[in-house]
């Protein structure tokens, strides 16, 4: 599958021009490129500390920074390969605590791209071998690996004996590739269970829990399901844990939102299911605090695009991009925005996802949509999104871009800008947020 990207520093975007001229294409999920293309490099995926593997069609990537973020209250370096970025290219690989720098992300890729040659393997791809060079070259206590898309045929999958395996929420994202049901996305996200390691999961219906269950049990994975083995429930306050350890007491984490407390908890069950890397409950409260995820829910308190609001405006962004995502962001905002300051999203959509099912948990929540495009990539047509919006009812206006659309608002007003994690590293940008 190929990715649009760009980078800032020169050597870096030439060296991913240069990829695009290897890529063989075909938009085909599997394992065989990145294998071949690791074995060239001295297979580094062997060389790795104990991985901590993280799949998922929602909050994959918030459980990733809670596993970083308790293990480092820990005392553990951490590796962490995430995806997508969103300022700079550098956010997806994390070595031992800091992002890779310009000098060895270039390096780096450069040494995968000479090995790719003939491979014509994706950027994706290029870019897990390039994580798993660096982490195999730096000592750290843990490796955390993000899926990018589904879980079997990801190029992160190549992990033979990970310590601890999860799933976070699921929903339907990625059709073409993970096929059109539930319970066949549930398949795809299974593909990351091995032999002999723990595979901690979030509650499901029942039908895709058991064919999780059923994938589990054929290759001798240690199912933990929630709601069997673990629990998690937010009570006066507190989000309280329970496995066979015992119940376990915790804040909740800075990150607002239900969904974030039940990210937490996966983190949690993930860690606490494995012996290898010693947590302590402390440990695990402070990452509550600690934890940080740009991007999800994120309240911008200062800089050049709130300035752009009336007086008494806020300005909220969140990269959620499917239905499934929507329906979490739009009960947060039901739940904690009932103070009468209206809702506006500002929304943009890529080509390739369900538009009108991601806009339509706002109905009755927010009052004004502004729909945009998503500069450098293919999205929706934003003239095609207010239409859309309008016919849900929805007082919709298309605008040029991101500060043009909060220009437009005249009265005091609660924006979500929404629908995209480009749209989100492009609001982010504009405010001069800088990844650390």
């Amino acid at each position: 599958m190929k990715e649009v990207i760009r980078s800032a520093d020169p050597r870096v975007a030439a060296l991913i021009a240069r990829q695009a001229t290897q890529y063989a294409g075909g938009d085909q999920l599997g394992l065989d490129r990145t294998i071949a293309l690791l074995e060239r490099l001295g297979r580094p995926q062997d060389r790795l500390p104990p991985v901590l593997h993280v799949a998922g069609t929602n909050g994959k990537g918030s459980t990733v920074a809670f596993l970083r973020a308790a293990l480092e209250a820990a005392g553990h370096t951490v590796h962490a390969f995430t995806s997508p970025h969103l300022v700079r290219y550098n956010e997806r690989i994390r070595i031992a605590g800091k992002l890779i720098d310009d000098e060895q992300l270039g390096e780096l890729m450069s040494r995968v791209l000479d090995a790719n040659g003939d491979l014509g393997a994706s950027l994706f791809e290029v870019n897990t071998a390039v994580a798993l060079l660096a982490f195999a070259n730096t000592p750290a206590d843990a490796c955390i690996l993000e899926v990018g898309l589904g879980g079997r045929l990801d190029a992160t999958n190549v992990i033979e004996k990970p310590l601890v395996t999860g799933i976070a929420s699921l929903g339907l994202d990625h059709q073409a590739f993970l096929g059109k049901r539930m319970v066949d996305v549930a398949s795809e996200k299974a593909g990351i269970a091995k032999r002999g390691v723990p595979l901690v999961t979030q509650l499901y219906p029942p039908a895709i829990a058991g064919r999780i269950g059923e994938i589990a049990h054929q290759v001798g994975a240690i199912w933990e399901p929630r709601g069997l083995h673990w629990n998690a429930i937010i009570r006066q306050g507190h989000l309280h844990y329970l496995d066979r350890r015992g119940e376990l007491p915790l804040p909740l984490p800075r990150l607002p939102g239900r969904h974030q407390a039940l990210n937490a908890a996966l983190a949690v069950a993930m860690l606490r299911h494995q012996d290898q890397l010693a947590i302590t409950p402390t440990a695990l409260g402070a990452a509550m605090g600690w934890t940080q995820w740009p991007a999800r829910l994120q309240q911008l308190r200062d800089g050049p695009l709130l300035e752009i609001l009336p007086r008494g405006s806020e300005l909220w962004i969140d990269g959620g991009h499917n239905p499934s995502a929507a329906r979490l962001i739009a009960a947060h905002a039901k739940r904690a925005w009932g103070d009468g300051l209206p809702l506006t999203v500002l929304f943009a959509s890529l080509a390739g996802k369900d538009a009108a099912g991601t806009l339509r948990p706002f109905v009755n929540i927010a009052q004004r949509v502004r729909t945009l495009p998503i500069e450098g990539h293919d999205c929706r047509d934003p003239y095609g999104l207010s239409s859309v919006a309008t016919e849900m009812g929805f007082d919709a206006s298309v605008h040029q871009g991101i500060a043009d659309a909060l220009a437009s608002l005249a009265e005091p007003s609660r924006v979500l800008i929404f629908g995209s994690l480009y749209l989100a590293g492009e609001a982010l940008s504009l405010n001069g947020w800088q990844p650390d």
